[in-house]
C-alpha cells in the first residue's frame, strides 16, 4: 500500500542494517582465522547494496569478498606458516570494522525512528477522523 511507503522504506533500511551486522560480526569472528575449508586466511565480506526502486527503499545485493590481500606476519614456528616464516592473517582491520558497526548501527536507528515517527503521524491522523 501506499499509505505505508515510508514504513516500507525504512523497513528496507533495518534489513539492510542488520544484514551489515551480521556480516560485521562474522569478520570480528574471524579475524585471527589462518586456516579455511577453501584454502588460506578468511576474507573479509562486504555486503553491497542497490537500490529497490520497486518498494523505494535498498536492498542486500550480494556479500562479497574483499579482494585486498591478506595481512603477512612473521611466526616462523606457525602451522600456516610458509616457507619464509610468514603467516597470511585475514584482510580484517578491528578498527575498520568497529567503525562500520557505528556506522550501520546508526543509521538502523534512524530507520527505527522513521518507523516510529510514522506510526505516531498514522495514529495522530486516526484520532483526528474519529474525533
Amino acid at each position: 500500500m501506499r499509505v505505508f511507503r515510508s514504513i516500507d522504506t525504512a523497513a528496507s533500511g533495518l534489513t539492510a542494517h542488520r544484514v551489515m551486522m551480521d556480516v560485521i560480526s562474522e569478520n570480528l569472528a574471524n579475524v585471527n582465522t589462518t586456516r579455511t575449508p577453501e584454502g588460506g586466511p578468511y576474507r573479509r565480506k562486504v555486503p553491497v547494496f542497490s537500490e529497490a526502486l520497486a518498494q523505494a527503499g535498498v536492498e542486500v545485493q550480494e556479500i562479497a569478498e574483499d579482494e585486498t590481500p591478506p595481512r603477512l606476519q612473521y611466526e616462523p614456528g606457525h602451522p600456516d606458516a610458509d616457507e619464509k616464516g610468514y603467516v597470511a592473517y585475514p584482510n580484517v582491520s578491528v578498527v575498520r570494522e568497529m567503525a562500520d558497526m557505528m556506522a550501520a548501527s546508526r543509521a538502523y536507528e534512524a530507520n527505527l525512528e522513521t518507523v516510529k515517527s510514522a506510526k505516531s503521524m498514522w495514529e495522530s491522523a486516526i484520532d483526528l477522523l474519529k474525533g
